[in-house]
């Protein structure tokens, strides 16, 4: 017994000492004593009184996205890690091979959890991410500082990282990572849980396209569009959810890179949005400080690209570049040790945020492995998954009943899917239950086989295997698509139809007369006309990247145990719409000159394969918006505009309430469901052209039984109604609007706004914009290691 207690204080003294070594020590060394330390003082007191102590080289060296700290001062830190959808490998977050933090919860990529168009589930998936986050923290696996979430639009279906985004809607953006961030960053009013950073601002979803590498290009777009479509999520970030970060991106905007960008970083992210907290920082995308100087050219030297960034408020570079000229710049005269200051001041402050120095007071530093993976962040992953599966096609085959006796034909490239169902940005998960795993949990009778490639490979020597599968079963299902292999980081598709031979074997398969089932997989849409035409082919799921429980979330909607409510987050085009547009065109609208039909469903002119938000149930919905949640009858019901600016209360005046319209939806089937209800605006208002239409609320209801009703809020502000003009301007406008719910309206409310022009926001002007040309291209990704450099102390 004597013996077993000595091990247990053994291995509890060990635990302690590993859960701390990643943290300052406040009780001896040079730090005892220093105000950093002292709780009772605000946060910018106690970084200034950090950084009073660090020399000139040592605020040179810590520059970097991996800084070495100073020792016996600080420790290194990495500021870099990624959280995607889940905690992942990167350079800050270090997996066991064994034991505790060999793995964490993989949700679903987001944009499958972006389907589901439910904000208060993205809010807890975000913050079982950072519980496990601060866990991995606390045993010196992770730092604080997560660069999530990618935020750009998804407006052209062959960038490789839209996977990472929600989709191709700003409003559904805005309010998806709002609730993301609340999720992340937590709601204690002293401690941040982590700092999330928004990224990549600004005009970036352009990976290798024909050419032109992210790393050299140039995003002309017009104020009135940046500020309706590729700036709303970023405003939602800084303005509305406090963000703690922002990162710039490898490409200039109107000629600028967008980590030099005074105007953007500065004036519309500091200033107009009022993103002023001492804590606040911002970082660079992985060498761009590199790209400022070569291959865009925008300094005539490397001194120069490091100062211009800095002072534009650039704080960190994700690389080495600052800690390598800064030195440079600051014997030249182009920055000052103020500018350093200013920059370490941020970062630090945000650390002190999120208890960096405060020890136990912290309440998430009590975390640890027991908070990693728990049964219900398990079921929340399986959830997602399910919430944001999307039905594209149904004859009344699904659901299938399934169970033992039952037959099954699991063909194609994702059948039995694990690591692929993650995407990218991943971590390691605690288990992967695929396709194949969740058909073998039925009880059924299952004969898989893998099939066609979604690179086309060629069908010679699975033929044998196919038809055997196919002739021992009574049901068949395909999975195939696409996946990291042809959509990625640093890799944009070039296609947007199905790989023949995929298209092949479904189309043989389906003629056998047995019920097939297809599900497409990945993040950019393909064109599903050949199978949406094909009465063989009974019904289309689309499952995105679904997680470690991807699979088994797909079976259930097949086999009716749950029902499918996701809705497309992107519009599906015709293949040939890639032959249409060049991908390196930011253009929304559509051109004549150029013969652009258009971007996303709110400006594309030609009928899509399937549109924005499109989504089957097993059941069926009616829709009406009650009557009394207006003072008076929506028939012809008229708002002046003066009345409404007014009444307002905000002091951003976009954000001011204007109506809530209660939809009262019935289900009128037998099948319990989810059912989501999308408001979409569309009128005569403002200038020409007018918008399709546009998203201005939503709401997703649960578990509507049958025969029963509930009731949707579709809550409008001033800012829904409202449209930018060619200044960039946010102006509520005198006209006719109509409020449609659902993508085929189900009900419509008709309502009129009168008297004169308001202008809600009056957008910061840029300097004349200025186009750069260039052949020569840099990239990849900064080390990882500490970068240490040398000053002269009189430098």
């Amino acid at each position: 017994m004597a013996r077993t207690l000595a091990v247990l204080a053994f291995a509890v003294h060990a635990l302690a000492q590993l859960k701390g070594r990643g943290f300052p020590d406040c009780n001896s060394g040079r730090l005892k004593g220093n105000d950093v330390c002292d709780q009772s003082r605000d946060a910018v007191t106690r970084a200034k009184a950090l950084i009073a102590e660090f020399t000139l080289a040592e605020k040179l060296n810590n520059t970097g996205s991996t800084s070495p700290g100073v020792p016996g001062l600080v420790p290194a830190y990495t500021w870099w890690n990624e959280a995607l959808h889940g905690v992942a490998d990167s350079p800050g977050v270090k997996f066991s091979d064994t034991g505790d933090f060999r793995y964490a919860t993989s949700f679903p990529q987001p944009i499958l959890m972006g389907a589901a168009f439910d904000d208060e589930l993205i809010k807890d998936v975000a913050s079982v991410i950072s519980t496990e986050a601060r866990a991995f923290n606390n045993f010196d696996r992770a730092g604080l500082d997560f660069w999530t979430p990618n935020i750009n639009p998804f407006k052209d279906p062959r960038w490789g990282r839209g996977q990472e985004t929600p989709g191709e809607d700003p409003f559904h953006l805005s309010s998806y990572v709002h609730s993301l961030i609340q999720g992340l960053q937590g709601d204690d009013a002293k401690y941040r849980k982590v700092t999330a950073t928004c990224k990549h601002f600004a005009g970036y979803d352009m990976e290798d396209w024909n050419g032109n590498l992210r790393y050299q290009f140039d995003a002309h777009i017009t104020q009135q569009e940046l500020v309706e479509y590729y700036l709303p999520s970023f405003r939602s970030c800084a303005r509305d959810s406090d963000v703690g970060a922002f990162m710039c991106t490898y490409n200039a905007l109107n000629g600028v890179p967008t980590c030099a960008n005074t105007w953007l970083l500065q004036d519309v992210l500091r200033d107009h949005w009022n993103w002023t907290s001492p804590d606040y920082w911002v970082t660079s995308d992985c060498d761009s400080i590199q790209n400022v100087y070569s291959p865009h050219g925008y300094t005539d030297t490397r001194e120069e690209a490091v100062a211009v960034s800095l002072k534009a408020g650039t704080d960190i570079d994700c690389g080495t570049y600052y800690q390598s000229h800064l030195p440079g710049a600051l014997e030249q005269g182009l920055i000052d040790e103020s500018d350093l200051d200013k920059s370490l001041i941020r970062q630090y402050t945000s650390l002190i945020r999120m208890g960096y120095f405060d020890g136990d007071a912290v309440p998430y530093r009590s975390l640890t492995f027991e908070n990693v993976s728990t049964p219900y962040a398990q079921q929340l992953a399986y959830r997602a998954a399910v919430e944001g599966i999307t039905l594209l096609k149904n004859d009344g085959t699904l659901p299938l009943s399934i169970g033992n006796g039952t037959r099954i034909a699991l063909i194609g490239d994702w059948a039995n899917a694990t690591d692929q169902m993650l995407g990218n940005y991943k971590g390691i998960p605690p288990y992967f239950h695929g396709p194949l795993y969740a058909a073998q949990q039925t009880g059924a009778e299952v004969h898989y086989t893998r099939g066609p490639g979604g690179l086309g490979d060629p069908t010679t020597d699975s033929w044998n295997a196919i038809w055997t599968a196919a002739n021992q079963s009574d049901i068949i299902i395909f999975i195939g698509g696409i996946d990291n292999s042809v959509e990625l980081e640093g890799k944009d598709r070039t296609v947007a139809a199905w790989a023949a031979p995929q298209l092949d074997v479904i189309e043989q398969l389906a003629s056998s007369g047995k019920p097939t089932i297809v599900v497409q997989m990945g993040a950019g849409q393909l064109d599903d006309t050949p199978l949406l035409k094909d009465d063989n082919v009974n019904a289309i799921l689309w499952g995105g990247y679904p997680g470690q429980d991807g699979g088994q979330a797909i079976f259930d909607i097949i086999r009716g145990v749950v029902a499918p409510a996701g809705r497309l987050p992107v519009t599906q085009y015709p293949a040939n719409y890639l032959q249409k547009i060049p991908m390196s065109d930011m253009e929304l609208r559509s051109n004549a000159t150029s013969g652009s039909p258009g971007r996303t469903y709110i400006w594309y002119e030609d009928e899509p394969i399937l549109p924005f938000a499109h989504g089957l149930h097993y059941t069926n919905f009616t829709a009406e918006v009650q009557k009394s949640a207006s003072p008076s009858s929506y028939a012809n019901n008229s708002y002046d505009v003066s009345s409404l600016v007014k009444d307002c209360p905000e002091s951003y005046m976009d954000r001011c309430p204007f109506q809530t319209f209660s939809v009262d939806v019935a289900n009128t089937g037998s099948v319990t469901s989810d059912y989501i209800a999308l408001g979409f605006l569309a009128g005569t208002h403002g200038p020409a052209p007018h918008p399709n239409k546009r998203l201005v609320a939503y709401e997703r209801l649960h578990n509507i039984t049958g025969g029963s009703t509930a009731t949707a809020a579709l809550n409008l502000t001033l800012g829904s109604l409202a449209r930018v003009d060619d200044k960039g301007n946010t102006v509520l406008y005198p006209g006719d609007y109509a409020l449609l719910v659902d993508v085929q309206p189900l009900t419509t409310v008709n309502f009129t706004l009168t008297g004169e022009a308001y202008t809600l926001d009056h957008w910061p002007q840029p300097p004349e914009a200025r186009f750069q040309d260039t052949d020569y291209f840099v990239g990849g990704y900064g080390s990882g290691a500490p970068y240490q450099i040398q000053v002269p102390v009189d430098a």
